[in-house]
């Protein structure tokens, strides 16, 4: 979870709403990303899903079932929805999301009867995943 505390707070620097996330195999980190909705102009490049497709590429399979996640901010529904897709082993996250949260907040997409259900870890390094996401929101406030 340092690490992606790490990525979300480079995507601040970069002007992104401050998520990171890492995928590791077998105790290996094998794809790390930060939020790029902003510098990429597309609303779909969210950390988790920037890190489960290079996963998909270091695996050489959509099937991560060996997987764990690791994000700071709880998935939205459209990154839980791939987490289920690629079939994501694990997800362990930080802080949770009241207004998308769909591993546990607003949403449990995972306690649905779909194709797979990975596990759920929350609240690792909750309050400096936190603390990272409230600095970035101030600051914009301020501006």
């Amino acid at each position: 979870m340092r690490r992606a505390l790490a990525l979300a707070e480079q995507a601040a620097e970069m002007g992104e709403v401050p998520v990171g996330a890492l995928v590791v195999r077998n105790g290996e980190v094998i794809a790390e990303a930060g939020n790029r909705r902003e510098r990429d102009r597309c609303a779909t490049a969210h950390a988790e899903l920037l890190a489960i497709e290079q996963a998909c590429a270091a695996v050489g399979s959509w099937r991560l079932t060996d997987c764990t996640l690791y994000v700071t901010l709880e998935p939205c529904p459209m990154c839980a929805g791939t987490i289920v897709n690629a079939r994501v082993g694990r997800v362990v996250f930080g802080c949770k999301d009241a207004r998308a949260g769909a591993m546990g907040s607003v949403l449990n997409l995972p306690s649905y009867p779909l194709n797979h259900r990975p596990g759920v870890s929350m609240g690792v390094c909750e309050a400096e995943c936190r603390e990272v996401l409230q600095r970035f929101f101030r600051s914009r406030r301020t501006k």
